[in-house]
């Protein structure tokens, strides 16, 4: 990849790869608004039990699930005798290729591992389907970009599983901030404090279980051999499959202070840095990091912490009253959102101005907007889904082209950026209270990477611009033209 544009990579892809293509059902077989939307949910060992949930309790809306796919027998297995229990019958699909070819079918929502969003989504609304797609929509910057393509040439609905922009209480809250309650913004910050201990150290390859299709589950990614000690949700922690705290719990929050600083492009600067810290394990993305995006506007700083308050505590720090958040700064004043539905509002004295609170049904937003037809009706459209991605991934391919930085070092490269040394300065505490010697177990220090953020490439790292994209396996390759 080295030596590769991201325009020459795509090219001799595509001279290799095969794809899977469906043909569009035509327009007049959209569900109406007195229609029964038939909905398949793929991908449910995780966060996907909360899409049958979802879809469940809109029955009296006429929303009903049809059909179930994971590539795990015992999971697919499981949620089928649960629906049947509950008097819901559905069919069973290993493969959603199989799954897609069904007329039957309005909308699927999928919670599959980060690698096989782009790919899913693509392949559904290809073959006439609306999508639900978890976060962070894609597992990279192009493959994201191609989801929201194919969403408009193909007029589907596509929703993204940020359920903080289904919030009327931080909306109100952000409309106050824009309307300069509290002056001009300074810094949007967004927090990840969230416990992350070893996956442990594995010797060699590990045995995928007989139940499990493997082949199916790595589908875009390399068809490599199992180095954790457990397939399912440790793969966040490879970037083969997963993007790391900050694309994992961290999309959430940096979707809410992208919001909140109000832009709607890609960061021109980014740099970022951190490590794997406080123990040695078999996984590759970091537990303690730190993205900065420079915007014209004000910088957008996102904090991640996996790591105790100190070693041996079972708390985790706090930052201005937020752990897991998005924080504002502002001349007059900040405000704090502490979770999925409400916001805080503070005077530069911290005395408590306003707060908001109060969320609608994610899930119901999206199933109105299938029946409306227009995806302006979506609280969390592909686009706002695909930018707040994309901001975690564009982090991320600063720190994987990262060297390793004494502290002196760290403070060299940061001299002049007074918000970037003090974010610095609290994460080397934080880890001196976890009993890290920084001038032993060096942090890394990512490229300082420019973007044009129109075209959306890199422009002064020909690596950089490589990983924004990957190498697609065949037949699970995501297409240059949607």
């Amino acid at each position: 990849m080295k030596n590769l544009t991201r325009r020459s990579f795509l090219k001799s892809s595509l001279l290799t790869a095969t794809t899977v293509g469906f043909s569009a059902r035509s327009w007049s077989q959209v569900p109406g608004s007195s229609e029964t939307i038939r909905v398949a949910v793929v991908g449910f060992g995780g966060r996907g039990g909360d899409h049958i949930n979802g879809m469940r309790k809109l029955k009296d809306k006429q929303v009903r699930i049809v059909a179930l796919c994971d590539v795990d027998q015992t999971v697919l297995s499981k949620g089928l005798s649960t629906l049947s229990k509950d008097g819901d019958v559905a069919d069973g699909v290993t493969d959603i290729r199989k799954l897609l070819e069904r007329k039957d079918i309005d909308a699927i929502t999928t919670a599959t591992p980060n690698h096989w969003h782009a790919l899913a989504t693509i392949w559904a609304v290809q073959a006439g389907k609306d999508v639900y797609v978890e976060k962070p929509v894609c597992h990279n910057v192009w493959e994201g970009r191609q989801m929201v393509l194919a969403a408009r040439k193909y007029q589907k609905i596509v929703q993204t599983g940020t359920q903080s922009r289904s919030s009327h209480g931080i909306r109100e809250a952000v409309e106050w901030v824009h309307a300069g309650n509290l002056g001009k913004i300074l810094v949007a910050r967004g927090l990840c404090y969230k416990p992350r201990g070893s996956i442990g150290k594995t010797e060699g390859p590990q045995a995928v279980p007989e139940h499990i299709n493997y082949d199916l589950w790595c589908g875009p990614a390399p068809l490599d051999p199992l180095r954790r000690r457990r397939l399912h949700y440790d793969w966040h922690w490879f970037w083969d499959y997963g993007c790391g705290d900050l694309g994992n719990q961290g999309i959430h929050e940096m979707d809410r202070a992208r919001w909140f600083l109000g832009v709607s492009e890609l960061s021109p600067r980014v740099f970022s840095f951190g490590g794997r810290l406080g123990y040695e394990d078999d996984a590759e993305t970091p537990n303690t990091q730190v993205v900065f995006h420079d915007y014209a506007k004000a910088p957008l700083i996102f904090e991640v912490r996996g790591l105790p308050e100190k070693q041996g505590s079972r708390n985790m720090d706090a930052f201005m009253g937020g752990r897991v958040a998005a924080i504002v700064h502002c001349e007059g004043g900040h405000v704090v959102s502490p979770n999925y539905s409400s916001a805080i509002a503070y005077d530069k004295d911290g005395k408590e101005l306003k707060r908001w609170s109060g969320s609608s049904d994610h899930y119901d937003n999206f199933i109105k907007a299938c029946r409306s037809r227009k995806h302006t009706d979506l609280n969390a459209d592909i686009l706002e889904g695909y930018l707040s991605s994309s901001l975690c991934h564009t982090g991320n391919v600063s720190y994987r082209l990262g060297a390793k930085k004494s502290p002196d070092e760290v403070r060299e490269k940061l001299k002049g950026n007074n918000a970037a040394l003090e974010t610095f300065g609290r994460m080397a505490e934080h880890l001196k209270a976890n009993e890290v010697d920084l001038d032993h177990d060096k942090l890394t220090f990512g490229e300082f990477l420019t973007m044009d953020p129109k075209a959306e490439r890199f422009i002064n790292s020909r690596e950089a611009d490589a990983l924004l994209t990957r190498h697609y396996r065949r037949p699970y390759v995501v297409p240059e033209k949607v």
